[in-house]
C-alpha cells in the first residue's frame, strides 16, 4: 500500500523509553453477562495492537486515555473503562493497571512511578464536563501524564475534545499506526482508485452522509443508496413512504443552521439522472441507484405482517407501514454492480438488520463485497457490528474504526486532530 501520509509517526522519532500518554479510541459498548460487564467485540483494541507492541518493545510505558459512550460530564458507573483495561490486559497477557480518574494527585502520582512496560489504563475522560469544552487547562493536566503523546485515536479525530485536539497542542506528538493505516486507505479511495468504484451507503441519517456523497460525485461510478437513508431520497422523488424513519429538516440551535434535506436530496436526484454508468449487462442502473423495492412491516416489531413493496410494478406502502430493508430485486441489482467493481466503500446497514427478517438485504450487500474481487473498505460504526454479526471478519481489505471520521474524511473535510500533528 502506497504511503500518501505526511505526518510524523512512531517510526520517525526516537521513543526508546519514554512514558507516552497513547490516545486510542475504546469507544467499545461493554455487555453484561453473568452479572459483569464485558468487553465482546474487541476489534478496536486489537487494531491499536501494532503501535501498543511496538512501544513496549521499545521499552516504553504506556498510559492510555480514551473516552466510552456519553456519560454526559458525570461519572456513569457502567460507562467505567474497567472492562476494556481487562480485555485489553487479556490480549496482551501482561497487566493493565486501571485507575479510578483521568487527571488529580493519584493519577500522576501512579504514572510518575511507571516503570517501563507497565501500562495503565485511565479512567473514561468524558466523565469530566471539562472534555467536550477543549478546555486548555484540562487538556495540560492530560498531556502532562506523557513524556510524548502517541494519537492512535482515528475514530475519535474529528472530534474537538480537550483529549483530542486539545492536548495535541500541549506537547510534542506523533501518529499511530492505526491512524497511518486508516488514512493512506481512505485517501487511496479519494486518489487514484481501480474502478469501476463502488460506493455502498446505508443507515438512517441523511446528515451524516450528504457531505461524503457530494464530494464523491466525481470520484465514484456508482452510488448505491439502502437503508433509512433511501427514504429520504425516495420521498423526495414523490414516493409515499408512510411512517417509515426520515430525515427531511434539520435544525442546529446552536449555530442557527437550518437543512431541508428533502430539497437537497431532490437537487442530487436531478443533478446526476443524466450522469451514465459504464457496468456490463446492467441497463436498469442509475448512478445514483436507489433500491427499485423494499421491504416494509406495519411496525419495527418480530413477527409482524410484512411484504415487498416493488415500486417498479407501481406498488405502494399499506398506510401506516414503514420500509425497513431494501427489498430482493435492490439486493440483487446492488450485487451485479458490486460484483464488477475493483474498489467498493460501504458504510451503513441496508435495512434494520437487528431483527433477522430485515437483515436479508444487508446480509446479501455483504456476501456480494466479500465475493467480489475488489479492494474492499468498510465504514466503522454498525458497519463493523454486521461484519461480526455475520462472521465476515477478515473477508473485507479493511474495517475502518471510525464510522463518523471516515465519512468526514471522504466529505473531503480536515480532521481537526491529525492537522494538529506535525509534518514529516
Amino acid at each position: 500500500m502506497e504511503n500518501s501520509f505526511n505526518k510524523k509517526t512512531i517510526k520517525d522519532i526516537d521513543v526508546s523509553g519514554k512514558r507516552v500518554l497513547l490516545r486510542i479510541a475504546y469507544d467499545i459498548t461493554p455487555k453484561e453477562v453473568d452479572g459483569k460487564m464485558v468487553i465482546k467485540n474487541d476489534a478496536r483494541i486489537r487494531a491499536t495492537l501494532p503501535t501498543i507492541e511496538y512501544l513496549l518493545e521499545r521499552n516504553c510505558s504506556l498510559v492510555l486515555l480514551s473516552w466510552l459512550k456519553r456519560p454526559g460530564g458525570k461519572v456513569v458507573e457502567e460507562y467505567r473503562m474497567n472492562p476494556v483495561a481487562e480485555k485489553l490486559a487479556e490480549i496482551l497477557g501482561r497487566p493493565v493497571k486501571k485507575m479510578d480518574d483521568c487527571v488529580g494527585p493519584e493519577v500522576e502520582k501512579a504514572v510518575k512511578a511507571m516503570r517501563p512496560g507497565e501500562i495503565i489504563m485511565l479512567e473514561n475522560v468524558r466523565f469530566h464536563p471539562e472534555e467536550e469544552k477543549e478546555d486548555p487547562a484540562f487538556a495540560k493536566q492530560l498531556a502532562d501524564l506523557g513524556e510524548l503523546i502517541v494519537f492512535d485515536a482515528f475514530a475519535q479525530s474529528h472530534r474537538v475534545h480537550s483529549s483530542t485536539t486539545g492536548i495535541l497542542k500541549q506537547k510534542e506528538a506523533v501518529a499511530g499506526f492505526l491512524v497511518e493505516k486508516e488514512l493512506n486507505v481512505l485517501s487511496a479511495l479519494l486518489e487514484n482508485p481501480k474502478r469501476p468504484f463502488v460506493v455502498v451507503l446505508g443507515g438512517a441519517k441523511i446528515s451524516d452522509k450528504l457531505d461524503t456523497i457530494i464530494n464523491l460525485l466525481d470520484k465514484a461510478d456508482a452510488l448505491l443508496i439502502g437503508g433509512a437513508l433511501s427514504n429520504t431520497f425516495l420521498k423526495a422523488k414523490g414516493v409515499n413512504v408512510e411512517s417509515s424513519f426520515i430525515e427531511d429538516v434539520y435544525v442546529n440551535i446552536a449555530k442557527g443552521e437550518k437543512k431541508d434535506y428533502l430539497t437537497l436530496a431532490k437537487e442530487l436526484l436531478e443533478k446526476t439522472s443524466g450522469q451514465k454508468t459504464s457496468f456490463k449487462d446492467i441497463p436498469d442502473l442509475k448512478f445514483l441507484q436507489l433500491p427499485p423495492d423494499l421491504a416494509a412491516a406495519e411496525k419495527i416489531e418480530e413477527n409482524v405482517a410484512s411484504k415487498v413493496v416493488d415500486l417498479t410494478e407501481g406498488e405502494t406502502l399499506p398506510p401506516g407501514w414503514t420500509y425497513l430493508d431494501i427489498g430482493p430485486k435492490s439486493a440483487e441489482l446492488f450485487s451485479q454492480a458490486i460484483q464488477q467493481a475493483q474498489t467498493i466503500f460501504w458504510n451503513g446497514p441496508m435495512g434494520y438488520f437487528e431483527i433477522d427478517e430485515f437483515a436479508k438485504g444487508t446480509e446479501k450487500v455483504a456476501n456480494a463485497i466479500v465475493e467480489s474481487k475488489a479492494t474492499s473498505v468498510i465504514g466503522g460504526g454498525d458497519t463493523e457490528k454486521i461484519v461480526k454479526m455475520f462472521k465476515l471478519g477478515g473477508k473485507f481489505s479493511h474495517v475502518s474504526t471510525g464510522g463518523g471520521a471516515s465519512l468526514e474524511f471522504l466529505a473531503g473535510k480536515k480532521l481537526p486532530a491529525i492537522e494538529l500533528l506535525p509534518n514529516r
